[in-house]
């Protein structure tokens, strides 16, 4: 049953934040890891291996994705998956912001069937599971029904609003807004905070994988930049951007650009 890994995830990520948080994000030993992929933490690597323990302790038969954790393809022999964010946001964190989140998912032959998106800092807590629906804190949420760019908000960062990659050649008139962690975007959507979010760069499968079960179990629609469905542990774990909204903002985004 696609809930049966629920409850495994919410204890795990609960775990998660208290180690998290036992480092003190300004002080706490950073490196570059070059290529421009971004600074990393020891609280990153403490999250990690926590994670990566206990969740496979729990499901030796899954198989391993984490930013976090070299990359092989040992796990593609898995019909499950752990897709692992251990710091979503670690610009954020090192900033001592409260803004950074972790995010786990299982994806099973592709399909994303229990997602956890938890803000240790904020108290949110974004749970869903496979026809089970998605929640927030415990309560149900659902994704906005706003379908007009006059009436909308959009999370997305800067070059997703340049001209080019509008259809008219410019950005349409919505509102823009912005959160650095591509899973806490996702869990706003998903609660109808924001109508819709888009990044049209390549996007890491552990940032989007956990999100994208919520917006979807939220009502949402969540889709590549092409509109193609989002499928997870693939050889190469990078996704072709990501527009994700309530279905009819979602449909007009995706009319919208080129």
């Amino acid at each position: 049953m696609p809930a049966s890994d629920l409850p495994l995830l919410i204890d795990t990520v609960r775990m998660a934040g208290r180690v998290a948080t036992s480092f003190v994000g300004k002080t706490a030993k950073r490196w570059d890891k070059g290529d421009g992929a971004g600074p990393v933490t020891e609280a990153d690597l403490a999250v990690n291996d926590m994670l990566k323990q206990q969740l496979l302790l729990a499901r030796p038969d899954y198989g391993w994705l984490s930013e976090e954790t070299e990359d092989g393809t040992q796990r593609l022999s898995h019909d499950r998956v752990f897709i692992v964010d251990p710091i979503d946001g670690t610009r954020s964190f090192t900033e001592g912001a409260n803004t950074w989140a972790h995010a786990i998912a299982v994806a099973e032959h592709g399909q994303v069937t229990s997602a956890v998106v938890f803000l240790p800092l904020r108290g949110l807590l974004y749970t869903a599971a496979l026809g089970q629906g998605a929640y927030l804190n415990g309560a149900p949420i659902r994704a906005s029904g706003i379908s007009q760019f006059d009436q909308s908000t959009i999370l997305a960062a800067k070059p997703a609003l340049a001209g080019p990659v509008w259809r008219s050649g410019a950005c349409p008139p919505f509102k823009c807004a912005y959160r650095p962690s591509l899973a806490y975007r996702l869990g706003l959507v998903a609660q109808a905070r924001f109508d819709g979010m888009l990044t049209l760069r390549p996007s890491w499968e552990w940032d989007i994988a956990a999100g994208a079960l919520i917006i979807a179990e939220a009502g949402g629609t969540i889709t590549n930049q092409r509109g193609a469905p989002l499928r997870f542990n693939s050889a190469d774990p990078r996704l072709d951007g990501v527009v994700a909204g309530g279905g009819a903002i979602h449909a007009a985004l995706m009319d919208a650009l080129t």
